[in-house]
């Protein structure tokens, strides 16, 4: 039997403004630097600010979030596994607004804001999220019995999409197993080459993190720095071509350093896994489309039936218009042969805006043709991060 929890609340949470003390200052400056802006923040030394606390155990999750429901589901991922729980809610008539998936190291994690299709507010029917509960509970058990494989609990609280992912995942561990899933696409001097060192003049840790850049590669890095109870007290970051040179000197929050070969390794992990988690191999598929009740499960089922792996995939509704966008690749994570690609746009294109999209890290990921896409292309920009920030 998987397990129930009750519903989690943090009491403080609605007076975090108030608990910050001082507040924090932030300036911007476009003139010092000819290349790049200047952000500063200054806020109170040595302290973490989170206003939601990692509750272990939990792998399917509800509370509410104004008009929406959120949900929280993690499990053994699987070919298919998105299909089945858009397909889940879609029968439960539940349409889904906002969406964020990540898959790590055989693991999945997903955050979903639905709504009740009917009245288009937050459902607060205890039967029907029971029933929902239930369903999802079973589809993410899949044949195991294992319970590492899903459990389902409510929880209560709210914080930034993309943090609450990265704490789902390293509460369920996925930096352990069968080793960190590697990108095989990328030559060796990209992969992450992550070290511990001692400064024994200061008394820090110094974390060493060499890899790949892109966006969001320091807030992956510090909010794994933050769940494993690091206070992070300077940071030098810079970038050079396509690299990033990241360092941190750090503290355990009670003011230890790392002294043990297994803490640095434990470290080093979960940086690794963290880096990864966000990595997009293979192609990219842009969908625009008019929101509906089902939308999701349709677009999820023809990828299936076309044997699409997702590996990542966001969705976000703007207006009357659902966006989404899907990372995948083939059932045995492969790049998608060019066959499968016109496949695709004959089945989705007459109904749904479509872009496709080879992603830069994937060199062997097939190109579209340009005039095979002219008529269904659509740029879709940073829609889905507008709609999450």
């Amino acid at each position: 039997m998987a397990k129930v929890c009750w519903p989690y609340f943090d009491p403080e949470y609605e007076n975090l403004s108030v608990r910050i003390n001082p507040p924090s200052r932030v300036s911007v400056d476009n003139t010092s630097c000819r290349d790049c802006t200047v952000v500063k923040a200054l806020g109170p030394k040595g302290h973490t600010t989170d206003g939601m606390k990692n509750c272990p155990g939990k792998r399917v999750g509800v509370h509410s979030v104004g008009n929406h429901t959120a949900i929280e589901l993690i499990g053994r991922d699987r070919p298919g596994l998105l299909s089945e729980i858009s397909a889940v809610l879609a029968n439960l008539h539940f349409n889904v607004a906002a969406a964020e998936v990540w898959t790590h190291n055989r693991r999945i994690a997903c955050v979903l804001y639905v709504n009740d299709d009917p009245t288009s507010r937050a459902v607060d029917d205890p039967n029907r999220l029971s029933i929902m509960e239930e369903q999802l509970k079973h589809i993410l058990r899949g044949c195991e019995d294992d319970d590492k494989v899903a459990c389902t609990s409510f929880s209560m609280g709210f914080t930034h999409i993309d943090r609450r992912l990265h704490q789902m995942l390293f509460a369920d561990r996925d930096y352990e197993g069968g080793g960190v899933t590697t990108e095989v696409d990328y030559p060796p001097s990209f992969k992450p080459k992550i070290t511990v060192e001692r400064c024994e003049e200061k008394g820090y840790s110094v974390v060493s993190v060499q890899c790949k850049d892109r966006a969001k590669l320091m807030f992956d890095i510090v909010c794994t720095l933050t769940d494993m109870q690091y206070v992070v007290f300077h940071a030098n970051i810079s970038s050079n071509g396509p690299y990033a040179l990241q360092e941190y000197f750090i503290r355990h929050m009670d003011g230890c350093t790392l002294d043990t070969e297994g803490e640095k390794e434990r470290v080093i992990k979960c940086l690794e896994a963290a880096i990864h988690r966000r990595v997009s191999e293979g192609l990219s598929l842009e969908l625009c489309a008019k929101d509906r009740v089902g939308l999701l499960s349709e677009v999820t089922r023809i990828l299936r039936e076309n044997g699409l792996s997702v590996r990542r995939a966001g969705v976000s509704t703007v207006g009357e218009q659902a966006v989404n966008v899907f990372y995948v690749r083939d059932a045995y994570g492969n790049p998608v042969d060019t066959k499968t690609i016109e496949a695709l746009r004959k089945e989705i294109g007459h109904t749904m805006m479509l872009n496709v999209k080879k992603d830069p890290a994937s060199a062997k990921a097939p190109e579209a043709e340009t005039s095979g896409w002219a008529k269904t292309s659509f740029f879709f920009g940073n829609l889905l991060e507008k709609f999450l920030a």
